[in-house]
């Protein structure tokens, strides 16, 4: 019998992990968080990684962890913000389950990112119109993997129920 699995990506602040959980518990499935799995193979904390090896290498890491998950179940994997954009990554989970993006805008996402930017290594001590000049000018850089989902769904007013009857394998 064959596992489904949901992917679900975005930029990071957009909810990746809080509506995962919710998801994989209306559906009963399990859920994964890929960074708690990097964290746990290598022992370090992302932002540990980030600084001690820089970003190339958790990049490396990233890809071989995302291609190493197994699955005795149906899972819903929520993966970084970078995640989809680096070693054909998107193209992987494309082939392999179903991709749901979280899409939000650069204000949105400076509101939710605004009070926990020194726990993210990519906007760490970045405040104010700083902060929302990084996300307007990574978000466009990364928008052409992330649209490239079976799915996108405003991340601002995410409807389970309606997230649970869209999703097709």
């Amino acid at each position: 019998m064959q596992n489904y699995i949901v992917y679900l990506i975005g930029f990071m602040g957009c909810g990746k992990t809080t509506v995962g959980k919710k998801l994989a518990a209306s559906l009963k499935w399990k859920f994964i968080d890929l960074d708690k799995k990097i964290e746990e193979k290598t022992g370090l904390t992302v932002g540990e990684l980030f600084a001690t090896r820089g970003e190339e290498y958790f990049r490396e890491i990233e890809a071989t962890t995302l291609r190493e998950l197994t699955f005795d179940s149906n899972c819903v994997v929520a993966v970084g913000g970078g995640t989809p954009c680096f070693k054909e990554n998107i193209d992987f989970m494309l082939s392999n389950g179903y991709t749901i993006y979280l899409k939000l805008t650069p204000a949105q996402l400076a509101s939710r990112l605004k009070d926990s930017a020194d726990k993210r290594p990519l906007i760490q001590n970045t405040q104010g119109k700083e902060l929302l000049d990084f996300i307007e000018t990574k978000l466009a850089e990364r928008s052409k993997w992330y649209e490239k989902s079976h799915l996108i769904a405003d991340g601002f007013d995410i409807n389970i129920p309606l997230i649970n009857r869209q999703i097709q394998f």
